[in-house]
């Protein structure tokens, strides 16, 4: 184990930011589902001086730390941790004329680490550190301005330009890390239409939770074949290389483009419709509904969601219908086409606890492209860590939720417990084997010490190593997350 020195001057300055201000910022608490502190101003000002300087402050304090453990290591798979320690300085402008502006300043600093050499085994504590700054560097921790926008506001409709968070059904902030992962682009988000919620973007960049530098939408390696340097999510489809991308005539420089619309007005039913893209690369149209039905105390609330993906490359690129890069069993090892289909139904009533049951089903076509941190089985099957976004791939989940805060038990203390079972696509070696997965979530809100959180998470993975009709190894292995969290 090497101990090297935090970045003690980004730590310190961000200490004593968030004292100097704390007095001046609103309580916020984040949100379990991995949705980052949010806090947006309320203030007006009557200059431009008076936006700038009229503003507030959010400081946040955090620590991570992540162990997994394989149930049989390989020379490609070891045993690995992460533990991270840093935070977040936020800063929101007051409102002049319907402008404002946002800057988020993150830190991520690993004082105690894994062997450099060893970075590459990372699993889940990945996203603490930079892991190209790690190889060329040495330099496990890292400082970044990961959101920076000046915002326009007209009724009820905000635009935004510069970086940002942007949260839709295949892009998310998902910030269960360190840092967030956000955009680079214009947005735009009204609810001018009564019960109706309309947000499209454009973003030519993406910075993933474990970068420093913002980078391609979803190209996977650099011009000099680096791969950390790009698009590295674990979501990511490898086939769309800087490389190939080249080699067909084609740029290796993309956009993302989302338009999504989500309405209320009909009593008890939300829909949502969401078109995401790559001009000429990969296209998906989606539509979800969920309908709450009464009976006494209950609510029983049944939901869908239909995905459709859409090739754009017209075989451009050759064989990319697997997301890392073996399409041995596919149908059409050259096409992007896909579709997904999952289904809920909720149980939920004024009683402490929740009940789901979901299910979902991807077509025997390609994987579904969303290295976007939004998950296509997000709400419906996927469990902590999990893609059962491949090809062929039928998911069965059970859900249970529990406040023992509102029990009356423990004051602040809720938990979540669920259980997937995988069918993954056996005949397809790119393609992990069969899993079940039992997952916990525990989190605690001190009411008498308001601002902090804690949270611990338990993945528990259990498959089998497979001979026939292909062989696979071993995907077993448990994973442990405790986080604690200080907003002021």
């Amino acid at each position: 184990m090497n101990i090297t020195k935090p970045a003690a001057a980004a730590v310190t300055a961000l200490s004593l930011c968030m004292g100097l201000y704390a007095a001046e910022t609103n309580e916020v608490a984040p949100e379990t589902d991995g949705t980052p502190l949010s806090m947006q101003t309320t203030r007006k000002a009557d200059s431009l001086i008076g936006m700038l300087t009229g503003g507030d402050f959010q400081g946040r304090l955090r620590i991570n730390t992540f162990r997994w453990d394989w149930r049989e290591e390989s020379p490609t798979k070891r045993d690995n941790w992460a533990a991270a320690f840093g935070g977040s300085l936020l800063y929101n402008s007051a409102e002049y004329r319907g402008f404002s502006g946002m800057a988020g300043l993150y830190t991520s600093q690993n004082p105690w680490h894994m062997d450099s050499d060893d970075v590459v085994f990372l699993k889940a504590g990945k996203d603490t550190t930079d892991r190209y700054n790690v190889k060329t560097t040495g330099d496990w921790g890292m400082t970044v301005l990961a959101q920076a926008y000046l915002q326009y506001r007209f009724g009820k409709t905000k635009v935004r330009f510069g970086r940002q968070i942007f949260e839709s059904l295949l892009t998310s902030s998902n910030d269960t890390k360190m840092i967030p992962n956000t955009f680079e682009g214009i947005s735009l988000v009204s609810k001018d239409l009564s019960e109706t919620t309309i947000k499209a973007a454009f973003f030519s960049r993406q910075k993933l939770r474990g970068h420093t530098r913002f980078h391609d939408v979803i190209t996977y390696k650099d011009a000099y074949t680096e791969s950390w340097t790009n698009n590295d999510d674990s979501a990511v489809n490898r086939s769309l290389t800087y490389q190939r991308f080249v080699a067909a005539g084609l740029d290796p420089n993309h956009d993302l483009i989302i338009l999504e619309a989500a309405e209320r007005s009909i009593k008890n039913l939300k829909l949502k419709a969401n078109y995401t893209a790559i001009p000429g690369v990969v296209s998906s149209a989606t539509i979800e509904a969920h309908y709450t039905i009464g009976i006494d105390d209950y609510k029983i609330v049944p939901g869908i969601r239909y995905m459709k993906q859409f090739d754009g490359l017209d075989g451009k690129l050759g064989a990319v219908a697997n997301l890392k890069g073996d399409t041995t069993g596919y149908v059409d090892q050259n096409s992007l086409d896909g579709q997904l289909f999952a289904a809920r139904i909720d149980l939920e009533s004024d009683a402490p606890w929740k009940l789901r049951l979901g299910y979902s089903q991807i077509a025997d076509e390609a994987d579904i492209v969303a290295p976007w941190r939004g998950f296509p089985t997000g709400g419906f099957t996927r469990a902590m860590g999990q893609y059962n976004w491949y090809a062929n791939t039928e998911t069965y989940m059970i859900r249970g939720d529990y406040s023992f805060d509102k029990a009356g038990l423990v004051p602040g203390l809720s938990a979540m417990l669920r259980y997937a079972i995988q069918n993954f696509d056996d005949s397809k070696p790119g393609i992990q084997a069969d899993t079940a997965v039992l997952h916990l979530d525990a989190t605690e809100k001190f009411k008498s010490f308001p601002g902090l959180e804690t949270r611990l998470r338990i993945a528990i993975t259990d498959g089998d190593a497979q001979t026939t009709p292909v062989a696979k190894e071993n995907p077993s292995y448990s994973e442990y997350r405790f986080e604690l969290n200080y907003i002021f």
